[in-house]
């Protein structure tokens, strides 16, 4: 049966000249500690120094494109709406997703199945799990605080108590909502959640309005956990505004990777990838515009899910999405179809359809993986030797077959999606203090937004055509290829390494920053939903402890099940090899039950 969308943007091979990936190297001066700061000042009060930034960063290059023409629409958002049945939930009581891991399973992290275990069996109560994580995460405890809280900037305490006396009454009674109640999560900084004010990783400023309005509402994704008795235990440290791929804040404190604490988390999601990986929370919730809930789970070896547009949630934004970041493969199954449940009240979310896995789906084909190999070749040598393995395993043990792609504009439409995103960005300082739009800003964010403030709307809508072309052409190779899964790394690089001087002020490096987005950025800019996960460990050039790399999966518009089949396989893969725990991982359960210290 084929496929049916709205908004569908018509499946069109790209022009040849459009096909051809030229790489060019950018010159971006990277900046930190006092250069930052004086960088930050000149820029923040000259103009012409603003539009020199742009020029440099050459987002004016995409206009140019070859075989871009003015017969080529301009699409401005990348909404395609897979159209048929929009529920109910596919059920939560697969064995897989309900059974958890044997006790002497390799890199064990604890996983939703296990609270899930230990509040049936007795041996401790959500109250007892959130008064033992609490002290972990908690912001407001002065010299107390612990060396875990940097992931979290705040909880509501007595709010967090109340829902877990609820929880733990329930289960007393025999009421318990289902798999997830009592479940502890977390959810990022930029993300609505009731009585939290959405800081966005910015630095606190009573005197500017925003900060003085808590959220009325709770997103749907954070609201539907809830509903299912997840207790929501705090918000989650981020780089700020979400402008860079690093989760460096000098303002907030930065998240810690816990593989090798010399290396960042990865951005922007970074309290997020750090909590997964130290087994604070099994399940936490993201943004992603470029990459936010995948190249933290890289960087930190967990799982992240980027769906298809608006599959959560509507946002006001082009690039960014709603979605979970998990410790494991089926936890990150559960919160995805628990967040993705469609709202009534929301008229772009609730009409797309229900995704069905592989054994679900009418239309299923031969698994077939799509390679994009001068791409590809990208990526730093440990990384594709980690992506490689990967690829013989799936080919040779799982059954899938490599076909050869090649894909349009990746230079051009690389430095489109990041002008977009800034473009958006500057709009939403703008919004939030309009009488002086950089002042809640640090210093590597004013350069950024500034810059970005003087974007043309010509400018913009080529934008829209390079994203558009994309589109057609992904379209296209879904005709040929149906079902196919776009493989690559996550991210060129094995970690981003901490320099000295970064965190005192903050770091800018647009080089790397550019590099670091080399493979995420194309999910954003046509909508498709992507999955991160760990594909295997490589040696730190700084630091102690190996580094987790990611391999990433890009489906077609709705394809999100597919994907999480195929990271299910990935995870198999990574059983083989050996899953590995950070050093300073936790054992909640542990501590829940009075077993073990921190």
């Amino acid at each position: 049966m084929a496929k049916k969308f709205a908004n569908h943007p018509g499946a069109k091979q790209a022009p040849a000249a459009a096909l051809v990936y030229h790489h060019e190297e950018d010159s971006n001066p990277p900046l930190r500690g006092w250069p930052l700061v004086i960088a930050s000042t000149l820029l923040s009060n000259s103009s012409a120094l603003q539009k020199l930034i742009w020029n440099n960063a050459k987002f004016g290059q995409p206009k140019y494109a070859p075989g871009l023409d003015h017969n080529v629409p301009w699409r401005i958002k990348p909404d395609v709406i897979p159209l048929g049945e929009t529920g109910p939930m596919l059920p939560l009581e697969e064995e897989y997703l309900i059974t958890p891991k044997s006790a002497d399973y390799k890199g064990r992290f604890t996983s939703i199945a296990d609270y899930h275990e230990l509040y049936k069996s007795g041996q401790a109560t959500p109250l007892q799990v959130v008064e033992a994580l609490l002290p972990l995460i908690r912001r407001d405890i002065g010299v107390k605080e612990s060396k875990y809280a940097v992931a979290f900037i705040e909880s509501n305490v007595e709010e967090v108590l109340q829902h877990a006396k609820e929880s733990t009454e329930r289960w007393k009674q025999g009421k318990q909502l289902g798999i997830l109640d009592g479940v502890p999560f977390g959810v990022k900084a930029d993300t609505e959640v009731k009585g939290y004010v959405s800081t966005m990783g910015m630095k606190v400023d009573k005197t500017v309005e925003y900060f003085n309005k808590p959220e009325e509402e709770t997103c749907w994704p954070a609201l539907k956990m809830q509903e299912q008795g997840a207790i929501m235990v705090g918000k989650m440290n981020q780089h700020e505004i979400g402008m860079d791929t690093t989760g460096c804040n000098p303002v907030t404190g930065t998240a810690t990777n816990w593989y090798n604490t010399s290396y960042f988390p990865g951005g922007s999601s970074a309290g997020a990838g750090s909590a997964l990986c130290a087994g604070l929370v099994p399940v936490a919730i993201g943004s992603d515009a470029g990459g936010s809930m995948r190249i933290p789970p890289a960087f930190c070896g967990v799982y992240g899910l980027k769906p298809t547009f608006n599959r959560t949630c509507s946002r006001s934004t082009s690039m960014c999405v709603i979605g979970p970041m998990t410790s494991t493969v089926a936890d990150l199954t559960i919160a995805y179809r628990v967040m993705s449940q469609p709202n009534p009240s929301d008229p772009a979310q609730n009409l797309l359809s229900l995704s069905l896995p592989p054994s679900l789906s009418p239309s299923s084909t031969k698994k077939t993986l799509g390679i994009c190999r001068p791409w590809i070749a990208r990526a730093d040598p440990e990384v594709l030797s980690v992506f490689n393995s990967c690829l013989d395993y799936l080919t040779t043990v799982k059954g899938y077959t490599a076909v050869d792609i090649t894909l349009p504009y990746l230079r051009e439409g690389q430095l489109a999606h990041a002008a977009t995103c800034l473009s958006e960005a500057a709009t939403e300082a703008f919004a939030r203090n309009p009488s002086d739009y950089l002042k809640p800003l640090n210093h590597a964010n004013r350069i950024l937004v500034s810059a970005a403030a003087h974007t043309p709307a010509t400018d913009y809508l080529s934008y829209g055509q390079i994203r558009h072309v994309i589109m057609a052409h992904l379209a296209w190779l879904w005709e040929q290829h149906p079902d196919m899964i776009v493989l690559t790394p996550t991210t060129p690089i094995a970690g981003w390494p901490i320099c000295e001087g970064d965190e005192a002020y903050g770091c800018s490096d647009g080089n790397l920053s550019i590099k670091n987005m080399t493979f995420a950025w194309v999910a954003n800019t046509s909508g498709c939903p992507a999955v991160s996960c760990p594909g295997g460990y490589v040696d730190a050039k700084q630091g102690e402890g190996r580094l987790p790399v990611g391999v990433m999966g890009m489906g077609e518009w709705g394809a999100e099940e597919l994907l999480l089949s195929w990271a299910r396989e990935m995870e198999g893969y990574l059983e083989v090899e050996g899953r590995m725990r950070p050093g300073g991982w936790v054992d909640v359960v542990g501590l829940a039950k009075g077993g073990v210290k921190e």
